[in-house]
């Protein structure tokens, strides 16, 4: 499964959803793609105030905010 991950410099919490994606891959078949907001206009108009986002490649939010390892998992399962 691929995923986007979205993201910023100097975001604890985006540290932690990191995290959280490489020992979730470690679990599963996923790769992903980390996407820094400030890289174009678009993704800062929409993911600034929501940032750390997992998205599936069609749009689908998996996780945003405080993401959670179980929650992340079982998004992952469902998709």
């Amino acid at each position: 499964m691929k995923l986007y991950f979205y993201t910023k410099e100097n975001c604890p919490l985006c540290d932690e959803a990191e995290e959280k994606l490489e020992m979730a891959a470690e679990e599963t078949d996923i790769s992903w793609e980390k996407r820094d907001i400030y890289q174009r206009d678009e993704w800062l108009e929409v993911y600034q105030l929501r940032i750390p986002v997992i998205e599936t490649i069609d749009g689908r939010v998996l996780q945003e905010g405080m993401v959670s390892y179980g929650e992340l998992l079982a998004a992952m399962k469902t998709s």
